[in-house]
């Protein structure tokens, strides 16, 4: 397996807040991580420095080679983001959003329709394609921010919270099309779907007040727990300190 991420001693601070403190891993192709923690332990801020949207204060981090810090525009050419809230482009229709992202892609012109209607058809978005982006339902613009994500065939995917808002089926849809895709990609989820965890994630990761305190399979993690605890269970007790 090659190494596509790889975060040295990775920090970034806000004032005296140390949002993220001292973190080191590495993913290989192949890889999901799931990354995992209350709410303000610095998963978001941590996948904003790997993506390059927010500067580290300290430490390095290195995407298919590349370094972040150094090589900004080769690190993005290789990954797929899904941020928080997906945020779009309201007023543009579906279809005319995702030839807009291909444009800034920089995706060859043979290859610009094959790359949209392949993300159109692995999120189900033929029936909204010529709807304004602001008019669709929650669930809908976050399958459009996943098409987005996937347009340029990216090496490593960043994806915050990717089935928030979907319905039951549109998750298990989403969790397939993870699953597929991590055969090629190292793919890094933040979620707080611990179900998610155990059912696309090859390594969970826990970090709390900014410091990593587990990383370890789904099935070790549990492991870690007492008879019949649920990874909710073994969630709560390393990250709060009682069940």
């Amino acid at each position: 397996m090659s190494v596509l991420i790889e975060v040295n001693q990775l920090t970034k601070s806000f004032g005296p807040f140390k949002a993220v403190d001292d973190i080191t891993f590495k993913l290989n192709r192949g890889e999901v991580l799931g990354f995992l923690g209350p709410n303000g332990a610095g998963k978001t801020t941590t996948m904003r420095m790997i993506t390059g949207f927010l500067p580290a204060t300290s430490g390095s981090i290195k995407v298919c080679g590349n370094s972040v810090h150094k090589e900004p525009i080769a690190v993005k050419e290789k990954i797929g983001y899904v941020p928080e809230g997906a945020p779009l482009y309201g007023e543009m229709t579906v279809i005319s959003f995702l030839k807009f992202i291909s444009s800034i892609r920089k995706i060859k012109k043979e290859y610009i329709e094959k790359s949209i209607n392949n993300a159109i058809d692995k999120l189900g978005l033929e029936k909204v394609l010529y709807q304004q982006i602001e008019t669709l339902s929650k669930g809908y613009k976050r399958r459009v921010g996943l098409a987005q994500a996937i347009l340029h065939d990216p090496d490593v995917l960043i994806l915050d919270e990717p089935t928030d808002g979907l319905d039951p089926n549109q998750k298990h849809e989403v969790r397939k099309l993870i699953t597929e895709m991590s055969k090629s990609k190292a793919i890094i989820i933040s979620t707080h779907i611990l179900e998610e965890v155990d059912a696309v994630c090859s390594r969970a990761m826990i970090i709390a007040n900014g410091k990593l305190i587990v990383d370890k399979t789904p099935q070790a993690l549990l492991d870690t727990g007492t008879n019949n605890e649920t990874l909710d269970d073994v969630f709560r007790t390393l990250t709060i300190g009682k069940k």
